[in-house]
């Protein structure tokens, strides 16, 4: 578990002493907004009308399931979505200062001394928050992360080893299922286009905060090879995938009685040693 919670450390820390040097991110184009160029000017029916430029528009629509299935998992991470997006966001902005940070130190030394001090600040500062993380939402961060830096969480590692080569490698040596080298694909990967659409619904409707992707995304694309991955499903497909789905759901919660049942009985041991002592 601490290597896990380290893990999510290493990932975030960079904005942990970074002030904001980025640009303010773009906020998404409202309902009937329009830039305007009052310097040209088209002239119709001798009346001089002004040029305007149009935005690029994106439509959504609702993604009509038929399988049950793939709404339940698409339903399960619109949440995970929602609580990891602003620590991807939040990365995202700090990355480049905390590299140019790194660059202006010259003396190794310091540069190790820097590194030590974010790390202590953001074990004592984060450490609770961060350890609610769940190894899927790590997943998920470590694809957005891609989304918004355009690198992988392997190639920012490598960028920033100058500075923090003991602290990330020591974090990361055991990282279970997960790959640093994973990056975001909502063209050809069928999760990672929901979580695309489900960005894309949440800042449509302002309930997610805004940041422009760095790498290039077709959603079309995405959305094409969805409708064509709806089409294939086996006939049985749902009826499978429900019932392991419940079978992890009975397991989950017999291990997590079990892990109550253990609590509570070291608790009342505790209470009972505590009651002897006062007599």
């Amino acid at each position: 578990m601490r290597q896990q919670f380290l893990f999510w450390m290493g990932i975030l820390g960079c904005y942990a002493f970074a002030k904001a040097q980025t640009t303010k991110p773009v906020v998404p184009i409202k309902k009937d907004s329009v830039k305007v160029v009052p310097t040209d000017f088209y002239y119709l029916d001798g009346d001089s009308v002004k040029q305007i430029e149009l935005d690029e528009i994106l439509l959504l629509q609702n993604l009509q399931f038929k399988s049950e299935y793939e709404k339940i998992r698409y339903a399960i991470l619109k949440r995970k979505v929602r609580k990891v997006w602003p620590y991807a966001k939040l990365a995202t902005e700090r990355l480049e200062a905390i590299r140019i940070r790194l660059d202006a130190i010259d003396n190794p030394r310091q540069k190790r001394k820097y590194a030590k001090m974010v790390e202590d600040y953001i074990q004592n500062e984060f450490q609770g928050e961060l350890k609610k993380l769940s190894m899927t939402e790590g997943q998920i961060l470590i694809k957005l992360i891609h989304r918004q830096t355009g690198n992988t969480s392997y190639d920012l590692l490598k960028q920033l080893r100058s500075g923090w080569s003991a602290f990330w490698f020591n974090t990361t040596a055991n990282m279970f299922d997960m790959s640093l080298k994973t990056e975001y694909d909502p063209v050809n990967e069928i999760e990672d286009f929901y979580v695309e659409d489900i960005l894309l619904n949440e800042f449509k409707y302002e309930t997610l905060e805004f940041q422009e992707a760095a790498t290039g995304i077709s959603y079309l694309d995405g959305f094409n090879n969805w409708k064509r991955f709806e089409k294939t499903l086996p006939a049985d497909y749902d009826a499978k995938n429900l019932a392991a789905r419940e079978k992890r759901i009975k397991e989950y919660l017999q291990e997590k009685a079990k892990k109550d049942a253990k609590a509570k009985k070291k608790r009342d041991r505790e209470k009972a040693r505590e009651e002897r002592r006062k007599k």
